[in-house]
């Protein structure tokens, strides 16, 4: 048996995650996502697939984020048929997911066809949403610890990553002729000792690893959560106006909540109404309490005044109702996505209150280099908006430690359960300077041989012969 792998994203950077494995004849994607942030990783998702798509046998999931999920309307819409293998938590994820992405393409085709902005005479989307259906339809989902073969000489185990509802990290075991040998995928590692997630599982051993490096060089470390939040509220508050927090949909708003319900039933901050004002983020914490196996929540988290239900959070899904949000001048914090202000509702909510020298803006997560929050967290004076160029008036602040990432200790952590070192170990889904820092502390502190940060489309043979 030969086996080859080929890094068709997530090399050197954090985004668009796809690694193609050839087993003899049998071709399978691990993670299927879209390149995003940068305009030159976004011009990614519409070249040519560097693979013969009709030649992809299935694909693997690690997890729902669009950043390792998105591409598969892509990928169907190009003429692959074949099963989609995820945990149940994310098969429901992918629904929400797949689905509002497939939206936001038409509605930008559709936007770019109006105002003639366009190269193209009439400009289509990347995909549809029945490109986006036609994908779901192909999902097969199993559960964590549970092994299942996707070829006669591959069998796949999900174990739990501990980074989002549903999040896996991938065993894959290949049988050959002579010997068995094991590849591990650790897709996004969560963190340690964290609210409504466990730990990400433990590693033993893996004769070829796998690890992702988006805080391979710096620490974030968890201080005290609930005391900057506390701090910045109130701040925020006392400023007489709103607080505006953009946050991803899924895992960071239910973090979010979890902190805000502490911290106003012990009488920290003021009880006022928190509103969250996301369809997505919505539908993805109903989904907490579908899948009680992939969390720590107990069932009276999600009744009376439990985590998702006290008395001052309000859910907006309607277009009307998020409207209604513009006339509230003070005393009220508004929950939005996207978190990295790249799209969705936070636009409608940045084009109103960025001017509004009163309201604060607060940032709960790593904003990537490219993207609108990051351009507004490092001062910029203006934000475009809708065509038009709005001034930054209001406070901006940022509450750190939130992230859903494990750190450069924790991935330390993580990799000192393997028994030995791995035949040859692969860093990715981290910038360059992120990847290499890891690179370096496992060739020269751990002295492991056969570290590689690779390129992007970059191949290597990892088993010859087995």
């Amino acid at each position: 048996m030969n086996v080859r792998v080929k890094f068709l994203g997530a090399a050197q950077t954090v985004t668009g995650s796809k690694y193609l494995f050839e087993v003899d004849n049998f071709t399978f994607l691990v993670d299927c996502g879209l390149f995003q942030g940068l305009k030159p990783y976004r011009l990614r998702n519409w070249d040519e697939f560097p693979h013969d798509v009709s030649s992809i046998d299935a694909v693997v999931l690690t997890h729902a984020h669009i950043d390792h999920s998105g591409y598969l309307p892509r990928l169907v819409k190009q003429g692959f048929n074949g099963p989609i293998y995820c945990t149940e938590a994310t098969a429901g994820l992918l629904e929400i997911l797949l689905l509002d992405a497939a939206k936001l393409q038409e509605e930008e085709a559709e936007f770019a066809r109006k105002k003639g902005y366009s190269k193209h005479t009439v400009p289509e989307p990347l995909f549809t949403t029945e490109n986006a259906e036609q994908a779901l339809s192909l999902v097969t989902t199993v559960g964590y610890e549970q092994d299942f073969k996707i070829h006669d000489n591959v069998q796949v185990t999900f174990r739990n990553a501990g980074h989002i509802l549903g999040s896996a990290f991938v065993e894959l075991l290949l049988n050959g002729i002579q010997m068995t040998k094991k590849i591990v995928l650790s897709g996004d590692l969560g963190r340690f000792n964290q609210p409504l997630l466990s730990s990400p599982e433990q590693v033993h051993n893996a004769d070829i690893l796998f690890i992702e490096s988006t805080y391979g060089d710096r620490s974030n470390d968890i201080v005290d959560i609930e005391e900057q939040l506390k701090e910045k509220i109130t701040k925020g508050l006392d400023e007489g106006g709103c607080i505006l927090i953009p946050s991803f949909a899924v895992g960071r708003t239910q973090l979010i909540l979890y902190y805000l319900q502490r911290l106003q039933s012990e009488g920290s901050i003021p009880n006022v109404p928190v509103y969250i004002d996301s369809p997505m983020a919505i539908s993805a914490t109903n989904l907490y309490s579908k899948y009680p196996d992939y969390h720590t929540l107990s069932p009276s988290d999600f009744k009376g005044n439990g985590l998702f239900d006290y008395p001052t959070v309000h859910y907006y899904r309607s277009q009307e109702s998020s409207v209604i949000l513009n006339d509230i001048s003070s005393n009220a914090i508004i929950i939005s996505a996207s978190g990295m202000c790249t799209g969705g509702r936070i636009l409608h909510h940045l084009f109103h209150r960025l001017g509004r020298k009163n309201d604060t803006l607060l940032f709960v997560g790593y904003q990537a280099e490219g993207t609108r929050g990051r351009r507004i967290l490092e001062g910029e004076p203006t934000s475009r908006i809708f065509g038009i160029d709005v001034e930054v008036k209001c406070h901006i602040d940022i509450v750190t430690g939130l992230s859903a990432h494990a750190d450069k200790n924790e991935l330390h952590q993580w990799l000192e359960t393997l028994e030995s070192p791995p035949k040859m170990t692969f860093i990715v889904h981290g910038e360059a300077e992120s990847s290499l820092a890891l690179a370096h502390y496992l060739r020269i502190d751990k002295q492991w041989d056969n570290v590689y940060v690779p390129n992007y489309l970059e191949s290597f043979e990892v088993f010859r012969g087995i």
